[in-house]
């Protein structure tokens, strides 16, 4: 069973997540984080690319049979 705790923190510099609060648990243990970004937030194109790119839930597009379509299919686009 998981247990859920929301508290809040912050992202230095460095890229490395600081919690604004300790917690009384038995450590060293894992834990699964959440991180949740304010929607005023703009994320540029490349790191939602980056992000997709690495996200396993698109791994089934690798696969041979999703290769279906060449250059020769459709029509050119114009405008």
């Amino acid at each position: 069973m998981l247990i859920a705790i929301e508290t809040t923190g912050r992202i230095e510099q460095s890229g490395r997540i600081v919690i604004d609060e300790t917690f009384s648990v038995s450590a060293p243990t894992s834990v699964r984080i959440i991180v949740l970004f304010p929607e005023n937030e703009d994320f540029s194109e490349n790191e939602w690319l980056q992000a997709a790119s690495k996200n396993p839930a698109f791994d089934f597009l690798n696969e041979p049979d999703e290769d279906i379509y060449t250059l020769a299919d459709g029509k050119p686009f114009d405008r």
